[in-house]
């Protein structure tokens, strides 16, 4: 793992650094590179103009980890009158969560029920539920909930990382259930027996699971979402959908606020599904260190934002 990054994602479990960015008007203002605003009038404020655009929305509330049940339930309520909101201003948008938002960590019993009324809202408001991937001790619980989910609700997606050394098992369980999956490269801090330590190794890992969703959704086994950055990546998957005879209708590519704005619009003019994910919320911090540590080159980037 380069250095930079092991720096940042040691920043991610520092609690002292996280009450000072939480305090500081100079690192909140470093947060707009990547998130439009705390509120989530300003992530739908933003998110009609980016549909102008021609791109798909994803909004999700930052926050994880809850401990306390009636912080779970009041999670779920945001989300449920997020969706009437979405629908009220007819955006092209759908809702990402994590479940220790829903109180994995408390019962998965009560998360599970909260997650079911999200993606029935979901599905009422002509809209559709994502499950983010959090570290590795919840893959196995977040993939027992999304099963359950897709069995009654087939619009629900779910992430999977391709550092993750285990990916390839879990792909292989969900292609028979027709899943909608998100792949992402992976941000969590993992010992190297449970994750691919070298971007290369997690690049070529990434390009050999996109290759598998592919083949399964020339039979329309699975929607296949690209999550990345990476554009030399994605012009390797658009080569290998074509090679297969896979529409650019029948996958997307999904991409953060604020990172490559022209690509999106690029591949939005060259006949690609794209949507933006936008982040909203006060508890910006951890997920704001992952977003440099994915790509160490963007502290550089939001500097240069910050003083022109």
């Amino acid at each position: 793992m380069a250095f930079g990054r092991s720096v940042l994602l040691a920043a991610v479990r520092s609690r002292r650094l996280n009450d000072f960015a939480l305090r500081s008007a100079f690192v909140k203002r470093a947060t707009r590179t990547f998130m439009p605003g705390e509120n989530a009038e300003d992530a739908l404020a933003a998110g009609a103009t980016i549909a102008a655009t021609g791109r798909g929305l994803i909004f999700t509330k930052l926050g994880e980890a809850i401990t306390n049940a009636s912080e779970a339930v009041a999670v779920r309520d945001h989300y449920l009158r997020f969706f009437d909101q979405i629908a009220s201003q007819r955006l092209p948008a759908q809702v990402s969560v994590k479940p220790t938002q829903l109180g994995l960590d408390l019962s998965i019993a009560e998360c599970e029920l909260h997650l079911l009324a999200l993606a029935a809202k979901a599905e009422q408001t002509g809209s559709a539920l994502w499950l983010d991937m959090e570290d590795s001790s919840y893959v196995g619980r977040t993939l027992d909930l999304y099963v359950t989910l897709l069995k009654k609700h087939p619009s629900t997606g779910v992430a999977l990382q391709a550092y993750l050394r285990r990916t390839p098992d879990d792909l292989a369980r969900l292609l028979p259930l027709k899943p909608v999956i998100r792949l992402v490269k992976g941000a969590y801090d993992e010992p190297a027996n449970i994750a691919f330590p070298k971007k290369s190794d997690t690049d070529r890992a990434y390009f050999a699971l996109a290759s598998r969703m592919l083949e399964a959704a020339q039979s329309r086994e699975c929607l296949p979402i690209f999550g990345t950055h990476d554009l030399g990546l994605i012009g390797r998957i658009g080569e290998r959908a074509a090679e297969l005879g896979v529409g650019k209708d029948k996958y997307q590519v999904h991409m953060l606020y604020g990172i490559r704005d022209s690509a999106q619009r690029r591949l939005v003019g060259e006949g690609h599904t794209v949507k933006t994910l936008i982040s909203y919320g006060a508890a910006w911090y951890r997920w704001y260190m992952r977003r440099l540590a994915e790509r160490p080159a963007n502290v550089l980037f939001v500097v240069k934002s910050l003083f022109g």
